[in-house]
């Protein structure tokens, strides 16, 4: 893989992912939970998310051609589930769960939200994995470049990660009144956001 492929695979995935702007929905979604259990939950989403981008960029494309499935389908579904977190995250549904949870459901709840809906399909979503399979087809089938591809992927995933971790001092500056506002208001951007992906998918088929 050149030096400028290489730099265009990571800044695309790096956009298309947008570690930053994942923060604030780091941030809603593990509202009230404590520092160690907000740790977790960043290091089990970040690793699903960076399997699942390798797994696309491995054999998503494949996989798709296989079953039958198409991207848009996918994005559709995609945004159906995440409007169900961000009806949750506006009435504040999440918030009561989680204050009246004990430890086992506690651990139970972190390893759910770390894989819905930070890293599927925040992180790994279905513009992250058609970039991955995109990016995976410029390889030409040469192991080494593949081998680039995947490095950079965990590379991204990093930066996300340690956003995460950056996060938690944010919300403690935030306060209890800041994190709520904060977890309505991106309730409603989610919902927007959904809808979004439901559209596209909508005039993706249309289109096709």
């Amino acid at each position: 893989m050149a030096l400028d492929t290489l730099v265009s695979a990571f800044v695309t995935l790096l956009l298309v992912v947008d570690p930053l702007g994942l923060v604030p929905t780091f941030l809603a979604v593990t509202e009230g939970l404590p520092a160690k259990a907000r740790g977790q939950v960043a290091a089990r989403a970040s690793l699903i998310a960076a399997v699942v981008l390798a797994g696309a960029a491995i054999g998503g494309d494949w996989l798709f051609r296989t079953v039958g499935i198409s991207l848009p389908a996918f994005r559709i579904a995609g945004g159906l589930l995440l409007f169900s977190i961000a009806s949750e995250m506006v009435f504040g549904v999440r918030i009561e769960r989680q204050s009246k949870a004990a430890e086992r459901a506690l651990e139970e709840h972190v390893r759910n939200i770390a894989a819905f809906p930070l890293a599927i399909p925040s992180m790994a979503g279905p513009g992250a994995i058609t970039a991955a399979v995109l990016l995976a087809g410029r390889t030409d089938g040469n192991l080494v470049a593949l081998a680039v591809l995947l490095a950079v992927i965990c590379a991204v995933v990093a930066i996300c990660y340690v956003a995460f971790v950056a996060a938690s001092r944010i919300g403690r500056a935030l306060g209890t009144t800041g994190n709520v506002v904060l977890s309505r208001l991106l309730g409603v951007l989610l919902a927007a956001l959904a809808v979004q992906y439901v559209i596209d998918g909508i005039r993706a088929v249309l289109a096709g």
